[in-house]
């Protein structure tokens, strides 16, 4: 083990700073992939929200508000999903890492399903809500939260987006 000033530093993180895992796509070291994944991620599920509301009481505005929220989460999932990909073809340490492909992965898979999602309501919002926009909100829903737990493996086991570099 090796020491800093007399102290044994912990071999977790000593793997961990191996590799630089510091933003490249950061503003005053705050990495945007982080600050921009919310937005998506409150539309997926809001999308569902506005689907189960339809469903429950019929009114048009939750078919209405959903066409909204699956179109807003599916380009800001685009934009999120660009700086991603950024981040994980730019830094070494990130792409060393089986949890920054996973997360890629599901990522992809999530945008993907919420294009169709919005996709499918263009034509008739009130007339794809059931059943297919409700499965697809479903779905959208399992891998936000499967993204959601690659992209926190990513931050608290390997501390990307924790560590920054001297450079910044």
């Amino acid at each position: 083990m090796s020491s800093i000033e007399g102290e044994k530093t912990n071999p977790i993180i000593e793997a961990v700073i191996a590799e630089d895992v510091s933003s490249t796509v950061a503003v005053a070291g705050h990495p945007l992939h982080a600050m921009s994944v919310h937005f998506p991620i409150a539309l997926v599920i809001a999308t569902l929200g506005c689907d189960v509301f339809y469903w429950w009481w019929g009114d048009p505005f939750w078919a209405r508000a959903g066409l909204w929220a699956a179109g807003f989460g599916f380009a800001f999932g685009v934009a999120a999903g660009l700086v991603g990909t950024a981040e994980l073809l730019l830094v070494r340490g990130i792409r060393l890492r089986v949890a920054s492909w996973t997360h890629a992965v599901a990522a992809m898979t999530l945008v993907s399903i919420a294009g169709l999602n919005w996709g499918i309501r263009l034509e008739d919002h009130e007339a794809a809500v059931l059943p297919m926009g409700l499965m697809l909100s479903v779905l959208g829903a399992l891998f936000t939260a499967l993204a959601g737990w690659h992209g926190g493996k990513l931050v608290f086991d390997h501390g990307v987006g924790l560590i920054v570099s001297e450079d910044q």
